[in-house]
């Protein structure tokens, strides 16, 4: 594996589906029922380099754009295994050429556990903030997975919310 930072104060984007917007940074959606890099129970927080790239993974699943709140973020993240380097530097270990499998496919209709959730494992056994991966929605994005027990140690992820307008709870919609 190859490690890297981003650098202090990276802007990084997500789009929300309006039920999470007032939980921004919780990492509770993708713990429901997993994620690409996270199996149930794990807290992970699914981020894009860009704007664009943010839309195109939050449409993915779907032939329109359902309905999102666009949030940006500023974040300092240490220790990231970067997946962009998958053909570069000492040898990888053979499970990571599996990390674009439909892992949706392989979770809820075959009823087999995704290979990037052992490689999830494998990154938090060794004490990592996250992963970097190329985008599949978007050939030039690049997205960041984070696993919110592991933003310590001077790592964060903060929301770009200056004015409050963020929801505080579902309630809150209603102002």
């Amino acid at each position: 594996m190859i490690l890297c930072d981003l650098p202090p104060d990276t802007i990084l984007f997500r789009a929300h589906t309006p039920q999470w917007a007032s939980r921004p940074t919780s990492g509770a959606g993708a713990a429901a029922k997993g994620g690409r890099f996270n199996r149930e129970g794990v807290e992970a927080l699914y981020l894009s380099l860009d704007a664009l790239t943010a839309l195109r993974e939050y449409q993915q699943t779907s032939s329109f754009l359902p309905p999102c709140t666009m949030c940006s973020y500023t974040a300092t993240l240490r220790n990231l295994v970067d997946l962009r380097q998958l053909a570069h530097g000492e040898p990888w270990d053979e499970l990571w050429h599996d990390w674009r499998e439909d892992w949706r496919h392989l979770k809820f209709d075959l009823h087999i556990e995704p290979p990037t959730w052992v490689l999830a494992d494998l990154v938090r056994a060794r004490g990592c903030t996250g992963i970097l991966f190329p985008s599949q929605a978007n050939d030039r994005g690049t997205n960041v997975v984070v696993y919110v027990d592991r933003l310590i140690d001077g790592n964060s992820v903060v929301v770009n919310d200056p004015d409050g307008r963020l929801p505080r709870d579902e309630a809150s919609w209603e102002r």
